[in-house]
């Protein structure tokens, strides 16, 4: 079996409600990995998880990528006792040689059992005498070592010599259900992961406007999905059939309204979608003053044919940012294939950016939409997952 000792971080600021959260980051491990493969256990301020070997690189994958997850590494663990420090010398010296170029190294100890016959430093020393017997020619250097070793006393101690990023947050699903505005371009991707972080189990809707847009796009729009999937794995993608609410807009809106009235049909049907579904949000990738339809009186139009809270975790970010994000995550290079989506085909050369609310909904409601909006939400299909 190969262990993995995890390290969370906000869950720790929960008080009464960590246990509920530290069950949950558990049960989104193990459940994606196969029945029976893994073993997940906790301790104070600490998970681990032990696989079979034949898991492991794919359990390390999962941790990369899993919320609530601060750091992870590859872990063994020995008998409580000082007579087994030269085994762990022994297995930290194999992990050290195996590094290329590493010429010095620092101990890290801690004990969370304080009644260990040795305090932190005399762990450290102890064991850095004997790591140093075993590989001559390193040696210690605290400030700037090529590797740091670590300790931790608890029901046994465990040393490991690396440990590996993970993304941090709140754990998928203990702060509820959204539905995600998922177009083709690069911020609705990077809003959708933002709002996993914070833990919250998210699904996506794409507007479809077949022929107007390709299926290309379609496909383009389901590999984003499947890259979000590698962080939101029990994503649902809905792709709402459009094409009818388009053309009605297109026909009888003037050519200034069609962004906004067309954004106000999307909010009307993702929240008849969420209202099905028992999503309790939705969330899009609105960042203020972007393009048009992201201007103040804009979002206040759009927001208002929501019937459940609206979230924006992009409202205050430059786009630069975000396409750091989208590089990050792996969505950026998806995003820009070009295949546009329904908002940038039917986008008009001048839209409006400073609407009148009331005069903007005057025009809506001329549209006569709600029968083509319950037609689309009764024809929308969700395609078969696949995972990035």
């Amino acid at each position: 079996m190969t262990e993995f000792l995890v390290k969370y971080g906000e869950i720790s600021l929960k008080g009464a409600n960590r246990m509920a959260f530290e069950k949950r980051l558990m049960r989104n491990i193990a459940r994606r990995l196969p029945r029976g493969a893994a073993r997940v256990r906790r301790t104070w301020g600490r998970v681990f998880l032990a696989v079979e070997d034949a898991h492991a690189d794919e359990a390390a994958r999962i941790l990369a990528a899993s919320f609530g997850v601060v750091s992870y590494a590859r872990v063994a663990r020995f008998a409580k006792t000082e007579a087994a420090f030269p085994q762990a010398a022994d297995f930290l010296a194999g992990e050290l040689a195996a590094g290329r170029g590493q010429s010095s190294f620092k101990i890290e100890a801690s004990r969370e059992d304080k009644q260990f016959s040795l305090d932190s430093y005399g762990i450290a020393c102890l064991l850095g005498d004997l790591l140093r017997a075993r590989l001559p020619g390193i040696t210690v250097d605290v400030r700037r070592p090529d590797a740091t070793v670590r300790v931790e006393v608890r029901d046994h101690i465990y040393v490991y010599a690396g440990q590996h990023r993970g993304p941090g947050g709140l754990p998928v699903g203990c702060s509820g259900r959204g539905l995600l505005l998922l177009s083709g371009g690069i911020d609705s991707p990077v809003a959708g992961y933002l709002m996993g972080g914070r833990g919250l189990a998210v699904d996506a809707v794409y507007f479809h406007a077949y022929p107007f847009t390709s299926a290309e796009a379609e496909q383009k729009v389901q590999q984003l999905a499947a890259a979000l999937r590698r962080f939101l794995p029990a994503l649902t993608l809905y792709v709402v059939p459009f094409t009818a609410v388009q053309v009605r807009i297109k026909e009888l809106a003037r050519a200034a309204e069609i962004t906004l009235l067309s954004r106000c049909a999307m909010m009307s049907i993702a929240s008849k979608l969420a209202a099905r579904h028992r999503h309790e949000c939705l969330v899009t990738g609105e960042s203020l003053a972007q393009v048009a339809s992201q201007t103040v009186p804009s979002l206040h139009l759009t927001g208002g044919y929501a019937t459940v809270p609206v979230l924006r975790p992009l409202i205050g970010h430059a786009k630069e940012s975000i396409i750091d994000i989208a590089r990050r995550i792996g969505t950026f290079e998806i995003s820009t294939l070009p295949y546009p989506d329904c908002c940038t085909l039917f986008a008009p050369r001048h839209p409006m950016i400073n609407p009148v609310v009331a005069e903007l909904r005057h025009s809506f409601e001329r549209l006569d939409l709600e029968d083509l909006l319950d037609e689309s939400v009764a024809g929308t299909a969700t395609p078969a997952p696949t995972v990035g």
